[in-house]
């Protein structure tokens, strides 16, 4: 179910303080966008992946198809935080139909809560480097009662729920269609959310390394809001526009979370270069709504000592510019990457 091409569905990320959506048609050269937008959840819809008003969640997604026009009747989301557990294991060598009857007993080794709570999915990986006998497989698991929630709100919101995913997968997803490394080389991609950061190290389409931060945009609209004294939708504006009348003010406050941000993201790094012998990151791609804020690229550039650019969904990816403004589309990239790479995913995918 996480790692989910037949018919069309629609990508929907619901983040916590937004939803957005991403239609993709398939064509020859790739994918071309059939329809695209976003719209606010109120304040605490979402806490943790948790969803605590189901009610309006369901009225932004019905708002958004109507209004876009969607007939499809099939959607992907996805989950991140503590809502999912990722661990990479290894086990002896076997086929797929031998490892989908072993998985779950070994999953229990890994999974901190009664195995007949969770939903479990893998995806084998590579044979190990150290052992012949033994091949890597990708874990993934996620609480019934988290997924059973989704699949309310999907149904409420007249959809049918047919792939869960999970957002650092998605993005990973739209940066293997957008981006060519070189063989063999390692990529960070740092996705940041307004109150949660997922950081997937990948080399070869392989997924090497994951780790979901509890920190985001968030922490610079409650920055704001002490700084200026002002209230959660004005510290938003403030952060959005740059528009406030003590730019000095304004800038420091920015620069400091800007740090607070960089130093969390070498910190998860430099626990993965620890264990990594040689295969070192060269490169680092962000995306989601943080990866907009002033300067933030750069403290993460000099932080990090790497390259870091944002992640473009759109690079490859095809539009017609008679239906959409390329402009518009560039400014609200890294908001729609999980989408995007929600939207590629078809039933029956690994």
């Amino acid at each position: 179910m996480f790692f989910s091409k037949n018919k069309e569905i629609v990508g929907i990320d619901i983040g916590s303080s937004s939803v957005k959506l991403v239609q993709l048609k398939g064509h020859k050269e790739g994918y071309l966008v059939e329809n695209i937008g976003m719209a606010p959840l109120p304040p605490e819809a979402i806490v943790d992946n948790t969803l605590m008003d189901s009610s309006s969640v369901v009225e932004v997604i019905r708002n958004l198809l109507k209004g876009l026009n969607i007939m499809a009747k099939e959607a992907a989301c996805s989950v991140s935080g503590n809502a999912v557990i990722i661990r990479k294991i290894s086990m002896p060598t076997m086929p797929q139909d031998e490892l989908e009857d072993q998985i779950q007993w070994e999953a229990e080794q890994y999974i901190p809560f009664d195995i007949n709570d969770v939903n479990i999915d893998f995806q084998i990986l590579a044979s190990d480097d150290y052992d012949a006998a033994k091949m890597n497989v990708l874990l993934v698991a996620s609480k019934k009662d988290i997924i059973n929630d989704y699949l309310a709100v999907f149904n409420e919101a007249g959809l049918k729920l047919v792939v869960v995913d999970v957002d650092a997968f998605a993005v990973q997803n739209v940066f293997e269609l957008n981006y060519e490394p070189a063989p063999d080389e390692v990529s960070a991609l740092i996705n940041i959310g307004a109150s949660i950061m997922n950081l997937n190290i990948v080399k070869d389409g392989v997924s090497l390394f994951t780790r979901d931060v509890q920190m985001g945009g968030n922490l610079y609209t409650e920055e704001l809001q002490k700084q200026f004294g002002v209230s959660t939708d004005e510290a938003e504006q403030l952060k959005i526009t740059g528009d406030a009348p003590d730019q000095e003010r304004l800038r420091e406050t920015v620069a400091r979370v800007n740090e607070t941000l960089a130093l969390e993201m070498r910190r998860s790094l430099d626990f993965y270069n620890s264990t990594a012998g040689d295969e070192k990151i060269v490169k680092v791609y962000m995306s989601g709504g943080g990866a907009k804020i002033a300067m933030l690229v750069d403290v993460v550039s000099q932080r990090l000592g790497l390259p870091v650019e944002i992640l473009d969904p759109f690079r490859k990816i095809k539009f017609n510019e008679k239906e959409f403004d390329p402009e518009y589309l560039q400014e609200i990239g890294p908001l729609v990457t999980v989408a995007m790479g929600l939207a590629t995913r078809r039933l029956g995918d690994k």
